[in-house]
């Protein structure tokens, strides 16, 4: 048997623990799956001496994650402590320089720092892995890179927040507001130590960054994706939306087009008989398009001390069974730069809107519809004691620059009682 595999853990919340935990309790397994055992050498993390519930007395610790990224007796570091820059960048610069493999769960430094950590790597000949940083415990990264390496990716979309898909999903069952759904989630201990990187749906735009690199043979670009978050998602839309056959998701979606590579992640209408309309509560989605293999479904939990400790493993035993490739699926250095392009491929859209409650009104939306090229598909107006009168419409296939021109001629009406919402509907 080979000598064995040592670790560094940098970083003991919830997935660094887990770690310790599957290292221990399945120490045998590991070791007949790989041929090497693997071991701990060192940990750090920012108190030493906080309740973990279980014991790390059996490990050097490091006040400094630099230091143990360096030391002598850790062959591959494990970067579990968060963040794009600071401690976690340093660490991992410092490891590779020092000659030692990497995994990590840190998408934002990878969405952030991803192409400059994979020149690094691949230039001193080791190993960077990331399985956890995207989807939690869904082997969607090893599925990109191995079981569909044949194909020619076509599109890459999912559901990759756990914590806005509870949102949503509790909204509708509950039928309370988006304020009180997140009033809940936040108590409960779902939401990021700063909420936007969840609601804002930056978390989830950074794994769609990577994901994007990977499927398409591009530099990471986070910058590129068009970002919106559920924080206008009001009870009334996800309602509406229900009574049309549909669900309301925060649904990230990548292609590259022959004008550059379309990111979008952004609230989208989805059927909801599709896998992902029937996705409820926190757990995650991946669903990947290739030309030979079609339409696949990668279901699991997105997040949580098992997991996504499960996935930081994966890698581990990759590199201890001796596996090696480039960080984004092909070198580092024939990704291409992304062109960012805005999606204008037609779709169709949900529209919510409130209009005053006078003859003609609708006709009046319906011509400015009309004239922006846009077809109704579907229209619903509802009964009303207000002054104002609620009215759904869902379009048939249009493009987003045509349903723009007609939501700012519909401002000159006059019969506009409120900003219109407009949603896209996705196809699954």
């Amino acid at each position: 048997m080979s000598d064995p595999l040592r670790l560094g853990i940098a970083g003991l919340g919830t997935v660094g623990v887990g770690v310790v935990r599957i290292i221990r309790q399945q120490a045998a397994l590991l070791s007949a799956r790989t041929g090497r055992e693997i071991t701990i050498s060192a940990v750090s993390a920012r108190s030493k001496g906080r309740d973990r519930g279980i014991s790390l007395s059996g490990y050097a610790w490091e006040d400094d994650p630099v230091t143990l990224a360096t030391r002598d007796d850790v062959d591959v570091f494990v970067e579990l402590m968060g963040g794009e820059d600071g401690p976690a960048k340093d660490a991992t610069e410092a490891a590779l320089k020092a000659g030692k493999h990497v995994v990590t769960a840190n998408k934002a430094m990878l969405a952030i720092h991803g192409q400059a950590l994979a020149e690094l790597a691949e230039s001193k000949g080791l190993t960077l892995r990331y399985e956890a940083a995207v989807a939690g415990g869904i082997p969607v990264i090893k599925t990109l890179f191995e079981g569909l390496a044949g194909n020619e990716i076509k599109r890459v979309m999912g559901v990759m927040n756990g914590s806005c898909n509870y949102i949503l999903t509790r909204m509708e069952n509950s039928g309370k507001t988006y304020q009180e759904i997140f009033a809940e989630a936040d108590g409960l201990g779902y939401l990021e130590a700063d909420p936007q990187l969840d609601v804002g749906g930056i978390d989830a735009a950074h794994k769609l960054a990577i994901l994007s690199s990977i499927a398409f043979g591009t530099k990471v670009d986070f910058d590129g994706i068009q970002l919106e978050g559920i924080e206008r998602v009001s009870i009334e839309d996800i309602t509406a939306a229900a009574d049309m056959g549909y669900k309301i998701k925060l649904l990230g979606v990548a292609q590259k087009t022959g004008r550059g590579l379309e990111q979008r992640m952004q609230p989208c209408l989805v059927p909801e008989t599709s896998p992902l309309g029937q996705l409820d509560g926190g757990t995650n989605m991946v669903v990947i398009e290739g030309d030979a293999v079609g339409q696949i479904v990668l279901r699991g939990a997105g997040a949580g001390e098992g997991p996504t400790a499960s996935a930081v493993m994966a890698d581990v035993c990759d590199i201890a069974r001796g596996w090696s490739g480039s960080v984004f699926g092909q070198p580092a250095a024939s990704l291409e730069t992304a062109q960012s392009a805005q999606s204008q491929a037609a779709a169709p859209y949900y529209l919510r809107m409130a209009l005053v409650d006078k003859p003609g009104a609708l006709a009046k939306i319906a011509t400015v519809l009309g004239e922006a090229g846009v077809s109704i598909y579907r229209m619903r107006q509802y009964e009303h004691d207000a002054p104002s009168a609620p009215v759904l419409i869902v379009t048939h296939k249009t493009t987003h620059a045509a349903l723009e021109a007609a939501l700012e001629n519909m401002q000159g009406t006059g019969v506009l009682a409120g900003e219109p919402v407009a949603l896209r509907i996705e196809e699954v």
